[in-house]
């Protein structure tokens, strides 16, 4: 049906691959002006623009000879992971006129939980935002309870019959937030994109999906929410920031997420910042200690770990408390497994490209095991009760201020067990390690 082509077409911006729907249906709506044909790589002064993802740098783009064209076809290398956007195939979408309109609801939010005060303020803060369709940055510690501080002001967008979109960058942030989402709003649904996801085909009045499949979407959210902002590799790449630019309606609501803002962020004018220095449990933050434990690089040449760390991980092993122990990189990470290995600690180790962390982190929250040795893949997004953090070798480029940041974060976020210990392992102090550090103690001393 037509109708229904049109639906799935709606707020999006897709290849004729991306559509399953057969020309017969397709064409006579392109006839009638109802769907638009737009071309996916323009030239500006015969420089070359992807459209989907907004990468002009000429060393992403490759050309072949294309059979549907006759020619050298050039195309975009940055996006192609969602379908090669190339000179002789165009991009489909519905005029924005004609976009799908969603029902109002009533009373969506099912949740019975209370706000404290600092979430109560930031709430409301949200509301607002929606309702006026302005920008703010929530600046909120880890662990503020961020998720439950947006309830109201989704559940406000949706009675207004208003689409919302809540893009983070990691997959594994998607995929922890949508139950808790689907928990909170029952008969709201809820689209869960990211790569290999069920959900593509959704026309939902809620998406929760990664920054990069935003780039599908074109002009189709009224309220738009970005968390971890900062985090890579949405900070980094210009296509992604692009991506919400285009995604959202010219009137629109934004709302930036973050522990840890960037320099950029914070300096701009126009961006209304509301602090939520406490966590919900209304303890401080746990500040990390630092601690000199030699050159440890070297001892690990020697299939050795400092001393002072094994005695660190030595005393949490004697009671089998939760320890997350972070490094530098994977190398570094087979290295320190291998030697806990030799000395019989029982462990697991997991980085970005382990396709069964989401197991071992599952067996580590169920107490199979006390220790699990990560790289910074578990900075972000990982709730552990009773937890102690160590870093070795938080000296090393790869622990930046935010890093240490959300690193320390991971600590004391339950009610139950609200502190919780915090130790940088170094071979000197760091500027990173400072500023994180004062960052801590600054919001421990900010009103709430």
């Amino acid at each position: 049906m037509s109708t229904d082509l049109l639906a799935f077409l709606s707020g999006k911006r897709l290849l004729r691959t991306e559509i399953p729907y057969p020309d017969a249906e397709l064409d006579p709506l392109i006839e009638k002006g109802l769907i638009n044909k737009s071309p996916s790589i323009l030239f500006k002064k015969s420089l070359p623009l992807c459209i989907r993802c907004g990468n002009a740098d000429r060393s992403l783009f490759a050309s072949h000879f294309c059979a549907t064209c006759q020619k050298n076809c050039l195309y975009c290398r940055h996006c192609i992971g969602l379908g090669k956007t190339q000179e002789c195939k165009p991009l489909y979408q519905v005029p924005t006129s004609n976009h799908t309109t969603y029902p109002t609801l009533e009373s969506p939010l099912n949740w019975e939980g209370k706000l404290s005060p600092a979430q109560q303020k930031a709430s409301l803060a949200v509301i607002s935002t929606i309702q006026q369709k302005r920008s703010i940055l929530l600046w909120a510690v880890c662990g503020a309870g961020k998720t439950e501080m947006l309830f109201e002001g989704i559940s406000a967008a949706l009675e207004r019959g208003e689409r919302v979109l809540l893009a983070t960058p990691r997959v594994d942030v998607v995929k922890e937030l949508t139950p808790r989402f689907r928990k909170a709003f029952p008969t709201v649904t809820i689209a869960s994109l990211y790569g290999g996801s069920k959900d593509h085909h959704t026309q939902a009045p809620f998406v929760i999906a990664t920054t990069h499949q935003v780039m599908r979407f074109y002009e189709s959210f009224d309220v738009v929410i970005i968390d971890e902002v900062d985090a890579f590799p949405f900070s980094y790449d210009k296509s992604l920031q692009y991506a919400i630019t285009q995604a959202r309606k010219s009137h629109s609501a934004l709302i930036y997420l973050t522990a840890t803002p960037t320099a950029n962020l914070k300096k701009q004018k126009d961006l209304t910042t509301i602090y939520i220095p406490r966590r919900y449990h209304g303890f401080p933050l746990p500040v990390p200690n630092f601690h000199w434990c030699g050159n440890w690089r070297a001892r690990l040449k020697k299939n050795k770990l400092p001393s002072v760390l094994l005695k660190w991980l030595s005393d949490r092993q004697l009671t089998a408390k939760p320890t997350l122990l972070f490094v530098p990189s994977v190398q570094l990470l087979h290295e320190c497994s291998t030697i806990l290995q030799s000395l019989a600690i029982k462990h697991e180790a997991v980085h970005a490209a382990d396709t069964d962390r989401h197991n071992k982190l599952d067996a580590f929250r169920n107490n199979e095991y006390s220790l699990l040795v990560t790289t910074t893949i578990l900075e972000r997004g990982v709730t552990i009760p009773h937890v102690d953090v160590a870093v070795l070798g938080a000296e090393d480029d790869v622990f930046t201020e935010a890093a240490l940041v959300q690193i320390a974060g991971r600590v004391g976020r339950s009610a139950d067990a609200p502190t919780g210990d915090v130790t940088f392992f170094h071979y000197g102090r760091t500027d990173a390690m400072l500023r994180a550090r004062g960052q801590i103690n600054w919001m421990n001393k900010r009103e709430v």
